[in-house]
């Protein structure tokens, strides 16, 4: 099935360490789905966090959808995450640690359902972060002088 990208949170690979990733469905209303169609959506700032035994999306931002007559979405509400009962159980022992986060990391169409991938996150400290984007700039201009070399 072909995978089509909607939106993805390139802050969450900056701000934390990616340890373990999995795919999860997502429980939508029409006019949510109308605006994903849309590319309305924004992940940033958003986690995901268990309740009752089940994982909810919170801080995900869909926009509401401009043409729906009177029954439109809260666009910041929380939507239940569908996951196998086995990747449930990791990924809610794992929001409970400390240090740990469930964080979204990119939202797709695979087929005609919208997925989001999930993945078990530890923060990172600010001197982590200074450290990864020093190793980024090295790597991009040994890349660049490479570049130069062969041409």
């Amino acid at each position: 099935m072909p995978k089509t990208l909607i939106a993805s949170n390139r802050r969450a690979t900056y701000d934390y360490e990616i340890l373990e990733s999995a795919e999860a469905g997502l429980v939508l209303k029409s006019s949510e789905i109308k605006s994903i169609r849309d590319n309305r959506v924004n992940l940033a700032g958003s986690y995901a966090f268990p309740s009752n035994g089940e994982l909810w999306l919170h801080n995900a931002h869909i926009a509401q959808y401009p043409y729906s007559r009177g029954e439109n979405h809260d666009p910041l509400r929380s939507r239940k995450l569908l996951l196998r009962k086995q990747e449930l159980r990791k990924y809610v022992s794992a929001a409970q640690q400390k240090g740990y986060s469930i964080v979204p990391l990119k939202l797709y169409f695979s087929g005609h359902y919208a997925k989001i991938t999930i993945s078990i996150a530890r923060g990172k400290r600010q001197y982590d972060k200074r450290r990864a984007s020093m190793e980024k700039d090295r790597s991009r201009e040994a890349k660049e002088a490479i570049k130069r070399h062969l041409h």
